[in-house]
């Protein structure tokens, strides 16, 4: 099989700095898409890799990044729906549309081969694309796009406008579909709610995008950081406060607690305050993911109230649908992207990045490729 060479950051050891290096990637096989990357953003969950508590990175060295866009190189046999030269927004899950949960509607939650052994770091046949020195080398989540290309399966290449710049659209792969998803597909928040949102960086700004989009008229943004604040209202809360009796300080904006509340800290203890900030019969939703092992502790007394807990997988996107509607949304002045993007770094500076997102700092920070 052909291969070319390109430059990436790769993971080789848990709790160090990624290392910008040379990495060998093969040509694609059937059903694959060779993309030349154009964008990435700096995730939490890459920073849950580095410090090794991803569960899904258990082999390295790794490629990470997964939030990313670009243009298609080259195409394995049996591609249709993508060409090169296609500008396309790589979805985090590519499903197959024949497992139980794709054929009733699920696509988040697709179970096919291809999807399953994706999230592992390995194409379908159970190989990889990279390598580095002769070491078999993972993408993070099948896609690795803190390089300068990658290989991944057809069906997460999402074909985008060319009208859009891709250093932008590479945002709605991960923390916009997750935050805007989290409200619109799985709470289904409804015009006139009241919705609380704990933390405020990446995520949970587009988590208050997403009450925006739904009519939501009270949205009451909550985190230790002030700054955080100031942003958070120019993404479209009404209200502002510093985390801390949530359910005090919530009942004194909305009588008896929100509609809604998403906590996106992913801090056990948060979300039991996010809940108990919710009105009887309000619904909170789990963004941020715990680390794994810890508990979350529910007084049973509040469930009594019809008060619903939820969780989220990547805002329970159909990345066909979902995607494309989100660059639409951006096109018609409706969705803020340019003021997520707090700096745009070489993939040489990928490291500074990385520090930047773990100190909170940024709300997003973007490598920038070519």
């Amino acid at each position: 099989m052909t291969t070319t060479t390109m430059r990436a950051a790769l993971l080789r050891e848990f709790g160090a700095p990624l290392q910008v290096t040379e990495v060998a990637v093969a040509a694609p096989a059937a059903g694959e898409v060779l993309v030349r990357i154009a964008a990435s953003g700096v995730c939490g969950s890459d920073l849950k890799a580095i410090d090794g508590k991803s569960p899904v990175v258990t082999h390295l060295p790794c490629v990470l990044g997964h939030e990313s866009a670009g243009v298609v190189e080259a195409v394995g046999p049996g591609v249709a729906s993508v060409k090169p030269g296609d500008h396309v927004v790589i979805a985090m899950n590519g499903p197959c549309g024949r497992c139980r949960n794709c054929v009733r509607g699920r696509v988040h939650l697709c179970s096919g081969k291809a999807r399953m052994t994706a999230i592992m770091g390995l194409m379908a046949d159970g190989s990889t694309r990279l390598s580095a020195g002769g070491e078999v080398v993972r993408p993070y989540i099948g896609i690795g796009s803190f390089a300068e290309k990658t290989v991944v399966n057809e069906a997460m290449c999402v074909k985008v406008g060319p009208d859009a710049p891709l250093d932008l659209l590479a945002l709605t792969a991960c923390g916009v579909v997750t935050g805007v998803g989290a409200v619109l597909n799985t709470a289904r928040v409804e015009p006139g709610a009241s919705v609380l949102v704990v933390g405020c960086g990446g995520v949970g700004l587009n988590v208050i995008q997403g009450a925006v989009l739904a009519g939501a008229t009270t949205i009451i943004a909550a985190d230790v950081n002030e700054a955080k604040l100031e942003l958070a209202e120019r993404f479209g809360a009404t209200h502002t406060v510093l985390a801390d009796d949530l359910p005090k300080q919530v009942g004194a904006i909305v009588r008896g607690g929100a509609d809604y509340a998403f906590d996106v800290t992913g801090v056990p203890e948060v979300l039991t305050k996010a809940f108990a900030a919710t009105q009887p019969g309000g619904t909170t939703v789990m963004v941020g993911s715990p680390a794994a092992g810890q508990d979350l502790q529910i007084p049973p007394g509040q469930l009594f109230g019809s008060r619903r807990l939820m969780g989220t997988q990547g805002g329970d996107a159909n990345p066909a649908r979902d995607l494309p509607l989100l660059a639409d949304l951006y096109r018609r002045g409706r969705l803020d992207l340019a003021g997520l993007v707090s700096e745009r770094v070489p993939l040489d500076q990928i490291n500074e990045a990385v520090a930047h997102v773990r100190s909170g700092a940024v709300a997003r920070s973007v490598v920038i490729f070519g």
